[in-house]
């Protein structure tokens, strides 16, 4: 079993930056990938960014691209997402998740292990 719990949520205004976090605790990331996966109101959850632990290969969505950066820190079990540029469509709920079975997979329903997610929202 793998427990995640994300934090760096917050409020920024467009153009400004977030890093957002996800610690796992239970077991390691050695063997998995994990996935930055949003959500925002009134639309279905759309991968963002993902990493392969054990090669640090990473996959991006189209729309975030230049802008975020996912990478991992392999003494504090940590996957961070940094977050530049932000824009108001940005605005959603972000979950991190983690999977044992593919490589840098954008196919959310893949993931097994899911944290509680945090907020951003980003102003206009």
């Amino acid at each position: 079993q793998v427990q995640l719990v994300e934090s760096g949520g917050g409020l920024v205004q467009a153009g400004g930056s977030l890093r957002l976090s996800c610690a796992a605790s239970g077991r390691t990331f050695s063997t998995y990938a994990v996935g930055w996966i949003c959500q925002a109101p009134g639309k279905e959850q759309e991968f963002v960014a993902a990493i392969r632990w054990s090669s640090s290969s990473t996959n991006y969505a189209d729309s975030v691209k230049g802008r975020f950066t996912i990478s991992r820190d392999g003494a504090k079990n940590t996957v961070y997402l940094q977050m530049n540029s932000l824009k108001p469509e940005d605005t959603a709920v972000y979950y991190c998740a983690a999977q044992g079975k593919w490589g840098v997979e954008a196919r959310i329903s893949a993931y097994d292990y899911w944290g509680q997610g945090t907020q951003v929202t980003v102003s206009s």
